[in-house]
């Protein structure tokens, strides 16, 4: 009675998201991206800006809860995380993390996204390529990724294997 609970504590249900999992070591490293579009390592409040702006327009949503979390973890843990962002032009148009767990073999990708006029140009597939391949380097075994409907045929096309569903929740700030 877990959903029920969440519910009558002030949580809604999102959509529900597909846990994938796959070795680092059959997965590409390498992927080519569109011509004027480049990847950025992120590593300051200026990047974690531009993260924000590519995060909000992939998704849509409100994405300032993802500032200062991202700002503290550069700051407190960097060597746990490693953030992206995409730009075209000079402009923000796709980013992602992946989070690293020492001491257990497993990096965690989150919030992979892309605008919607540069999707199915191979952005996507690139940030999973360039964060697969600091896993490698980093010895990590395993990516895992919770996956919406939208990146689930793009990871299972790279080898990534689904392993069960998850429903996030979200609290509510407003009644």
């Amino acid at each position: 009675d877990l959903g029920e609970r969440l519910r009558r504590a002030g949580f809604d249900a999102e959509p529900p998201e597909t846990l994938f999992v796959a070795p680092v070591t059959g997965l590409p490293a390498a992927a080519e991206l569109p011509a004027g579009v480049d990847l950025h390592t992120v590593s300051d409040a200026a990047g974690v800006e531009l993260m924000i702006r590519a995060h909000e327009q992939a998704f849509g949503t409100d994405s300032s809860w993802l500032r200062q979390r991202t700002l503290t973890r550069l700051a407190e843990a960097p060597d746990t995380l490693v953030a992206v962002v995409v730009l075209a032009d000079g402009e923000p148009v796709s980013a992602a993390r992946m989070e690293l767990c020492p001491g257990t073999g497993f990096a965690g990708l989150w919030g992979g996204g892309t605008a919607a006029p540069w999707r199915g140009r191979g952005i996507y597939r690139a940030l999973i390529a360039h964060r697969a391949r600091i896993a490698a380097e980093r010895g990590y075994r395993y990516l895992q990724v919770d996956a919406t409907d939208q990146s689930a045929p793009i990871l299972r096309r790279l080898g990534f294997t689904a392993l069960s569903t998850t429903t996030p929740y979200a609290y509510r700030t407003t009644p």
